[in-house]
This record gives structure tokens, C-alpha cells and sequence, in this order.
């Protein structure tokens, strides 16, 4: 072999050396996600949806779904499993009741989660199960990507805490022993960024039904909550230090408000709404102990709110400070409502409640086609003298009476525009506008 020939054959032994090596390299530097095979092979088993799909149902890590046994530690393994995964889904599947206490489905998770929901879940009224006394039933928190989906049911099974005083709870028939004086949320959202709920009902909470804090992008759709009106604080959803948030096509029949827009939340857009019984669509209360509060761009339209003791609504305690402001109500039909358009700086949930100079500022609210029945007042308009309601308007209010000789609307340190047969507002601004003489520190 010719010089030239041994040259050129040691030179293409050396690349291909070196390229193996490399590729060896980076084989070993592509990590598998711990424990992956492994939960992947353990639910492919029974995976009622086929193939190498990546879905964990619960039954296969030791949910009876008997109604009787306590399913609370294969809920919380069954979530362990998912979290790991790409794109889980744990499937709680249908034909099953399933007796979960009190747990947490918290993040991080690898990727986002689908909660494929086809089941009955319901909480237990043993209570032992409430010993640690949680403020939640099924408690979601921090994660990145949450979507539950589908037509099971949260049985929250509130009448073993409803019937019972609302300061001190006895359960007689488990020996004497006592549930926790404060009632739990349903299913409570934490920090949390694009959440979706969908199709799922949520029926006779201890409290709140759904609840969401401190969460952004959120979509809640086709979901049916459902408690009796006289079941105490059963809010339908309530919505807290959150951003971005749509709530529509959802049916709501509760012992409290429908929808509650909390401090913090800003981009709320609530519609296609039934709500009935309840107190309505409210925002507040507001600057309880003093406290500053802070809503703005709330948007509430195309709805129905029936069988209720108020309409759309803001609420704010006197003491506090903060601004509700770019808010409007429009094309809300009421059937039989106590009050359908309310604004009350003067709330209180006491026998009474200690004068203050200071409150959360309201302006810029709209409300526009607001129609249908009203048993006390059509329109129920309290403000401060001090902080009066500014730059309200009234457009198309076509509101009778449920029954004869309805009450006139009531108004009071209120400045704005009407288009309505209903007057209730004064045509000139103040010149002690709080948005003029409120410090840089009182503004949101």
C-alpha cells in the first residue's frame, strides 16, 4: 500500500473515532426524568385510554370507589404519578364513588396536567377526617398548566355542617366529636397561571364552592355548582388577588353570591351567567378593618340572575381605602331579584357597624340594559358623603315590580349620566372628588 493510501485510511479511522465519541457523550448527558419508566409501565396495565399514552387512573394505585373506603391516599398517589409525567391525565373515571378527605395537588409538575373528572368525589362528614381542621376540601397549588375536565361530580356533602350552628359544629351520632368550626372551601386554586375548569359540577359545599387566588389566566366553562339558597357562605365562585379571568356558560344556585370579585382582581370578565338563587354577581365586601382594596376592568354581560336578594352589586365597609373602578354591568335580565342594581358603601354584616370618614372610592361603572322584576328596589344606590360614587351611568334600566306598589329607588352622594327612565343620579361631579384629594398611597 502506497504511503498516499495508509494516510488517508488512518485519517478516516480518526474521524469516525472522534464522532462515535461525541455522540457517545451525548448520550449520557440526555437524563431520563427519575422515576418515568417506571410509573409509566405500572399504569399501561389498566390505562382505559390505550397505547402509550401517558394516564394515571386512580383505581390502578388502589382507589375502591366504593362510597365507603377511604380513597384519600390513592388520590394523592395517583397525583405523585402524574406530576412526573409529560402531559398527564389522572383519570378519575365514572361508575365509582370515591371518599376523599382533605388533600393537596400541589406543583411544580413536570408539564401541564389534565384532571379528567367522570367520577363522583365526596368529602366524608367523620370528624376525623377534619381533625388538622384545613380550610380546603381538595386544595390545587402552584402549578404552571391545569386543566379539569369532564361530567363528574364534587360532592362536598354540606348538610352535616349547614344544620348545624354556624359558631360551633357537633356531630352527635360519631360520639360527641366535633367538625371544625370553620367550614372548608370545595376546590380551592393557588398561585396558579393559566387554570381551566370545565363541565364538571360542584354540589353542597360546606362554604365556598370554588375559589381562586392568587391565579392568572383562567377560564371556568359549562360547570354547574349547586347548594340550596339557605345553606350559609356557599359562594358559587370566588375570585381573589387574580388576573385575567373568564367565567361563562356556568350555572350557579347557591346560599351566597354566584360570583365573588375579591380585592387584587383585575380583567374578570363574567357571561352567559345563570345564577339562581343566590345574592347575585357582587364585587366586595371591600376595606374590611381598614384594609386597602383594589378591583378594576370587571365585566359582567349577557346573563341571568332570578330568585335572588340582589343583582349586580358593590359592596365596601367604611374604614377602608383603594378604588373599585372601569366596571360595567350590561344585558342582565332579573327575574324576582330583591335588588338588581345595589352599590353600598355602608356594608355591614353585623347588628351594627362604627361610622368612619374614609372608603374605597367607586367610579367609572356602567350599567346598561339592566331588565326584568325587582321585589324591593329597582336601583339601591348608598354612597359616602365623604367618598361619593362618581361617573356612574344608567343606560336602558327597564325594571318593574315583582308585585304592586313597588319602592322607589333609593340614592344618595351619587354623580353621573342617566339614559333610564329610572333617576337616581346627580348630574355635577363634586369638587371634593376623592380622585383628587385621596394620597398617592390610598390610590390602586
Amino acid at each position: 500500500m502506497s504511503p498516499p493510501m495508509k494516510a488517508f485510511i488512518m485519517f478516516v479511522i480518526l474521524v469516525l473515532g472522534v464522532r462515535n465519541k461525541c455522540s457517545a457523550s451525548r448520550a449520557i448527558r440526555k437524563r431520563p426524568i427519575l422515576g418515568r419508566s417506571l410509573i409509566a409501565s405500572a399504569s399501561k396495565s389498566s390505562n382505559p385510554y390505550g397505547g402509550n399514552s401517558n394516564v394515571v387512573d386512580v383505581t390502578t394505585l388502589g382507589a375502591k370507589g366504593d362510597g365507603v373506603t377511604d380513597d384519600t391516599q390513592a388520590f394523592q398517589a395517583a397525583w405523585k404519578a402524574a406530576c412526573v409525567l409529560d402531559s398527564a391525565t389522572l383519570h378519575i373515571p365514572a361508575g365509582y364513588r370515591f371518599l376523599v378527605g382533605p388533600l393537596t395537588f400541589s406543583g411544580p409538575c413536570n408539564s401541564n396536567i389534565l384532571l379528567k373528572v367522570d367520577g363522583t368525589v365526596i368529602a366524608p362528614i367523620n370528624p376525623k377526617a377534619w381533625a388538622s381542621k384545613p380550610l380546603n376540601w381538595i386544595n390545587i397549588s402552584k402549578l404552571n398548566g391545569i386543566t379539569i375536565l369532564g361530567r363528574g361530580t364534587f360532592d362536598g356533602q354540606g348538610a352535616a355542617w349547614w344544620k348545624l350552628s354556624q359558631s360551633y359544629y357537633k356531630y352527635s351520632s360519631k360520639g360527641g366529636s366535633t367538625l371544625p368550626s370553620v367550614r372548608p372551601t370545595a376546590l380551592r386554586f393557588y398561585g396558579s397561571y393559566d387554570v381551566s375548569v370545565q363541565g364538571i359540577t360542584i354540589q353542597n359545599s360546606p362554604q365556598c364552592h370554588l375559589k381562586f387566588d392568587s391565579c392568572t389566566f383562567v377560564t371556568v366553562a359549562n360547570v354547574t355548582i349547586s347548594s340550596p339558597a339557605n345553606s350559609p357562605n356557599t359562594d358559587g365562585i370566588h375570585l381573589q388577588n387574580s388576573e385575567d379571568v373568564e367565567i361563562h356558560h356556568t350555572s350557579m344556585a347557591c346560599g351566597d353570591d354566584c360570583v365573588s370579585i375579591q380585592t387584587g382582581c383585575s380583567g374578570i370578565r363574567v357571561h352567559n351567567i345563570n345564577c339562581g338563587p343566590g345574592h347575585g354577581i357582587s364585587i366586595g365586601g371591600l376595606g374590611k378593618d381598614g384594609t386597602k382594596a383594589c378591583v378594576s376592568n370587571v365585566s359582567v354581560y349577557d346573563s341571568n340572575i332570578h330568585d335572588a336578594s340582589n343583582g349586580v352589586r358593590i359592596k365596601t365597609w367604611q374604614g377602608g381605602i383603594g378604588q373599585v373602578k372601569r366596571v360595567s354591568f350590561s344585558n342582565i335580565q332579573v327575574s324576582n331579584v330583591r335588588v338588581p342594581i345595589d352599590i353600598d358603601q355602608f356594608y355591614c354584616d353585623k347588628k351594627s357597624c362604627p361610622n368612619q370618614t374614609s372608603g374605597v372610592y367607586i367610579s367609572d361603572v356602567t350599567y346598561e340594559k339592566i331588565t326584568g322584576t325587582y321585589v324591593q328596589n329597582p336601583v339601591y344606590i348608598a354612597c359616602s358623603e365623604n367618598v361619593p360614587c362618581t361617573n356612574l351611568k344608567l343606560i336602558n334600566i327597564q325594571l318593574q315590580p315583582a308585585v304592586a306598589n313597588g319602592v322607589d329607588p333609593f340614592c344618595s352622594n351619587n354623580y353621573g349620566e342617566q339614559q333610564s327612565s329610572v333617576e337616581c343620579l346627580q348630574p355635577r361631579r363634586p369638587l371634593n372628588d376623592p380622585s383628587h384629594t385621596q394620597s398617592p398611597a390610598e390610590q390602586c
